[in-house]
């Protein structure tokens, strides 16, 4: 199946507003999706026979600057019958305020494994999954301030009274 059939598919599924545009300038094209489809996006493209993407081998979360003011997810979903990949990609403007993360829907009914994507992204870029059954920290410890992934985080001096370099 080609990058155009999955589109195709994707559009038929569930109308033209679900793709919101298409990045083939790289080495993998990706697939912008709308945000708040996903989720069920996801859940098609790994239940439908004629796709069968059974595998997410990494989802990132992305911070594309201050000046953009734009986070965004990056999905990277594997066919293994089908020897297939394909990228994902949902973005959303947001207020750079650490009180009200970027949030998008969780993906972890569809992939178990990202239940530990997901709490990475939030952990070290600051974006909220709604939906997901264990949203905390997974790297840092429960009481550390900021996202440190996030192109505008400070470093602390000191950590409970310990010097950070």
């Amino acid at each position: 199946m080609s990058f155009e059939d999955i589109k195709a598919l994707l559009v038929n599924k569930f109308g033209a507003d679900v793709i919101i545009g298409e990045e083939t300038g790289g080495l993998q094209s990706a697939i912008l999706i709308a945000p708040n489809a996903i989720a069920d996006v996801c859940l098609e493209l790994r239940n439908n026979p004629t796709t069968y993407f059974d595998f997410l081998s990494c989802l990132t979360g992305v911070d594309y600057g201050v000046e953009v003011g734009k986070f965004g997810v990056v999905y990277h979903l594997t066919s293994m019958p089908y020897q297939l990949q394909l990228v994902l990609k949902v973005s959303k403007e947001c207020d750079r305020n650490i009180e009200e993360l970027p949030s998008f829907p969780s993906v972890s009914s569809v992939y178990r494994t990202a239940d530990w994507h997901e709490r990475e992204a939030y952990d070290l870029v600051g974006i909220f999954f709604e939906g997901h059954p264990d949203l905390r920290r997974i790297l840092l410890p429960d009481d550390w301030e900021g996202f440190p992934l996030r192109k505008d985080y400070q470093n602390a001096e000191f950590y409970k009274g310990i010097k950070i370099d």
